[in-house]
């Protein structure tokens, strides 16, 4: 059914019966739940004041995230003063078929025998950083018998695997092996476009993100995209540091800036810097828990299946669209 606010800022909500997971749930409200399968008027503040087209579906007690499409422009100064995205699992899905690959050729060509599945890889992920994430593993089964007994060379032996790692990893973003997800370049071209600063904020090494900004978005958006990455603070997520430092570089107010997250870690560093947070979910993280998430999504999107624009991020600093 559909439902229309008789207004110019007018909310089309849509409702239909779905057998797939909700992507973001809500306590269905009475309003909703009363309005059985008629359509009716009611005023637009039930949902968001801001001009937006919502699609939603209805199941029983809960409401579903489908797509979002703004049906008015808001005023320069209402946009966010910066658009932070994650790099891996947002601008790319590198995790399965990207760092893990390069990971385990490292280890081949170390002869260390060892080798992460995409299961066990799955866990791993909810390290911060992949020097971090191979001494933690180390830490856990025991290292590798042509390791270092030494704490200072065991640091040198896991940086010298997470350098040649990298180099694996650039390798196939240079071949263009691993594609963008859908609606990056169009969010990333909508923002520039109107002014706002555009980062990539991430834990992974930063030759591998500038190596993704460049070759997969290309030498003329590379230049305008700030890039915070690795080891340029001192704690990664969910510590909310690399988010901080962008803030504070582009000397931005953190309730201005808007990220872009695939995973719980993430979400937990964009919220604890003070920042509104949109999930996109990853081929790792669809079953991660974003509660505390202010909008999920399965992508950003391309036209016809366009998920959220930059107008959708301008309207999440006005009010926070799921709560």
């Amino acid at each position: 059914m559909a439902i229309v606010a008789p207004s110019s800022s007018a909310v089309v909500v849509s409702f239909a019966l779905v057998s797939t997971k909700s992507l973001y749930n809500v306590p269905l409200p009475p309003t909703f739940a009363s309005l059985g399968n008629a359509t009716r008027s009611f005023s637009s503040s039930l949902l968001l004041r801001c001009g937006l087209k919502v699609v939603l579906c209805r199941r029983p007690r809960s409401l579903e995230i489908l797509s979002v499409s703004s049906s008015s422009s808001s005023s320069a100064s209402d946009l966010p003063a910066a658009l932070l995205f994650d790099c891996d699992g947002v601008l790319v899905d590198t995790e399965k078929d990207g760092h893990r690959i390069s990971f385990n050729e490292s280890f081949a060509e170390k002869e260390l025998c060892v080798t992460w599945d995409v299961e066990l890889y799955g866990e791993l992920l909810k390290i911060g950083g992949g020097k971090e994430r191979m001494t933690a593993y180390f830490n856990e089964t025991g290292w590798p018998e042509k390791a270092p007994k030494a704490k200072e060379e065991r640091k040198e032996f896991i940086a010298s695997l997470h350098r040649r790692k990298t180099e694996l990893f650039m390798a196939l973003i240079e071949k263009k092996l691993l594609p963008l997800r859908p609606g990056v370049e169009r969010l990333i071209d909508e923002a520039l476009d109107k002014g706002v600063k555009v980062a990539v904020c991430s834990t992974s090494n930063e030759k591998a993100v500038s190596a993704i900004v460049s070759f997969l978005l290309g030498p003329e958006r590379a230049d305008k995209i700030a890039i915070f990455a690795g080891d340029v603070v001192p704690r990664k997520k969910p510590d909310p540091a690399i988010y901080l430092l962008a803030a504070n570089t582009f000397g931005v107010d953190t309730s201005s800036c808007v990220v872009v997250e695939d995973s719980a870690i993430g979400l937990a560093a964009a919220k604890a810097a003070g920042m509104k947070c949109i999930i996109t979910k990853s081929s790792y993280t669809a079953e991660e828990d974003f509660l505390n998430a202010d909008a999920v999504f399965d992508c950003i999107g391309d036209p016809p299946k366009q998920q959220f624009d930059l107008a959708f991020c301008t309207n999440l600093l006005a009010k926070q669209f799921v709560s």
